[in-house]
């Protein structure tokens, strides 16, 4: 039977032994003595976590090197960038700002010239008001004066037609209490005398 017994030396280096035994001969090494031999390998060499002087020296120089490279060249771009895209975005809200101020101006503008417009509207609307109301006070006195001198001339013609009845009826009535007057005296009375009682009575009744 092959037994396989690993010594490791370094950090990186590994021994195989192989070791052939019938069954119940020879033992294999124990765990101590392999590990004693292992520990005896491991202190050999440099140690695998601690850094040696070169790579601290490279480490750092890399640093150094990468810190002037952000500072003379990758920084600048950078601050550049920014005040670039400040420089845009205040040019942005410049805009905005003078965009805002000439929006109010225009509306500014629109509600003065709308405030012009409605006073124009409302002055042509008084005026026209106050035109309508002197023709209608026009027409209105053109009608009350034919209606005045239609009813004047009415009652003209009314006084005249009057007159004439009652120069007519005048002259009936005379005529009626002429005869009979002399029906019942006998004898005929004085035309003028009668005309003249008559005349007095349709006075005093016209008068009533």
């Amino acid at each position: 039977m092959l037994t396989a017994v690993v010594v490791r030396h370094g950090a990186s280096s590994f021994e195989v032994h192989l070791i052939a035994q019938d069954e119940g001969d020879e033992e294999a090494p124990s765990e101590e003595e392999a590990g004693e031999g292992g520990t005896e390998a491991e202190d050999e060499g440099p140690s695998p976590i601690a850094p040696e002087l070169k790579e601290l020296a490279w480490g750092g120089g890399a640093f150094v090197v990468f810190l002037i490279a952000m500072r003379l060249f990758l920084f600048p771009r950078v601050k550049r960038g920014m005040e670039a895209r400040y420089a845009k975005i205040r040019g942005d809200h410049e805009a905005a700002e003078n965009m805002k101020t000439s929006a109010e101006r225009d509306v500014a503008e629109y509600e003065q010239a709308l405030a012009g417009v409605r006073a124009e509207a409302s002055g042509r609307i008084d005026a026209a008001r106050q035109t309508l109301e002197g023709e209608r006070t026009a027409r209105l006195d053109d009608v009350n004066a034919g209606i005045a001198e239609r009813r004047s001339a009415a009652a003209d013609e009314a006084a005249a037609a009057r007159e004439a009845a009652r120069g007519s009826i005048e002259s009936a009535v005379v005529g009626v209490a002429a005869r009979a007057s002399e029906l019942a005296t006998g004898r005929r009375p004085d035309d003028a005398e009668v005309q003249r009682v008559v005349a007095d009575v349709m006075s005093v009744g016209a008068g009533r």
